[in-house]
Parts: structure tokens; sequence; C-alpha cells
């Protein structure tokens, strides 16, 4: 049995996994609904910065509080894939939540997810960058997306098929 990842880095694994799936879903919706548009971006805005701000909490916690160590028996590919993915999600979950502050600032936009915290800009207005920076934000929430799904189906592997504790070291909040 794999050992378990501690409490707190649990509850962040979830708690994010709960707000990335919800902001991808809250996305797409933005684009697809013009009626809703602004409530949903009240709602995308915010949960972005949140998600900026536990990425980083959860990165530095990591660094205080690694992962437990994968099976023996695991093979090489697997454990490169499974580093690999791990380093491809934070990347993802660092640069999405920017790059959406970076187009925000470009265009102009006060970035203000909440009435009390207004953040400041990080990118001069310039609808050059603008125009840059809003499909690659579309594009990164695919990647995200996709690399999301990656991450769940190797989950539903270790749990299903190789039912080496892998999932269980995250996943069960059992002893």
């Amino acid at each position: 049995m794999a050992q378990k990842f501690t409490p707190v880095a649990r509850l962040l694994h979830w708690i994010m996994a709960v707000a990335i799936l919800a902001m991808l879903f809250i996305g797409v919706a933005m684009v697809a609904s013009l009626s809703d548009y602004h409530r949903l971006v009240s709602i995308h805005e915010p949960l972005g910065i949140l998600i900026l701000v536990l990425v980083a909490i959860r990165l530095v916690y990591r660094l205080f509080h690694p992962a437990p160590p994968l099976p023996d028996d695991m093979p090489g590919l697997l454990r490169f894939a499974a580093k690999a993915s791990h380093v491809v999600l934070y990347a993802l979950m660092f640069a999405l939540p920017l790059v959406g502050w970076g187009m925000l600032s470009a265009a102009g936009f006060p970035i203000a997810p909440t009435p009390w915290l207004h953040l400041p800009a990080i990118l001069p207005q310039n609808d050059a960058l603008h125009a840059l920076l809003r499909p690659t934000h579309t594009i990164l929430a695919f990647l995200l997306f996709a690399t999301f799904l990656a991450h769940f189906g190797a989950a539903l592997t270790h749990v299903l098929i190789f039912r080496d504790g892998v999932f269980q070291s995250m996943g069960s909040w059992r002893r």
C-alpha cells in the first residue's frame, strides 16, 4: 500500500480539482452564452485568482511536504509520465490565471475579483497584446482540460487496473 499525502495536500488537491473543473465549464459557458456572460465573468475572475493563490500555496506546501513515493514496481515510463504530467498541471495552473489576468490588463479592464480587492494591471493596455492573449487563454484552457482528463484517466487506471494504492494516497480519507 502506498503512503498517503498529508491531509492538507489532499484538501488542497480536491478543492483545486473542483475549482478547476468548475472554472473550465464556466469558461465554456461564458463563450456560449451572451445573456449570462457578465454573471459568469463575475464568478470566473475571482475563481481564477483563487486558483492562482491556491496553486502557489500548494507548490510551496509540496516543497516542504513531498509526494509519497510511487510504487517500486511501477515501470520507468509510467514514472516519467506521472512526474511530467504533474509538472504540466502545475505550469498550466499558474499560466492560465496569469494569462487571463494579463489579457484583462491588456484590454484595459479593471481586475476586481471582489468589491474590496482591486488588483493592479500586470501588463500595459495594448489591443494587439490582448488579441494575442485571448486565444492563448483559450488554448491553455483546452490543454488544461486535456491534462485534467489524462490525470483523471491515470487515477482510474491506478484504482481499477493496477490496484497499487496510488489513488488511495490522494483519494482516501481513511487511515
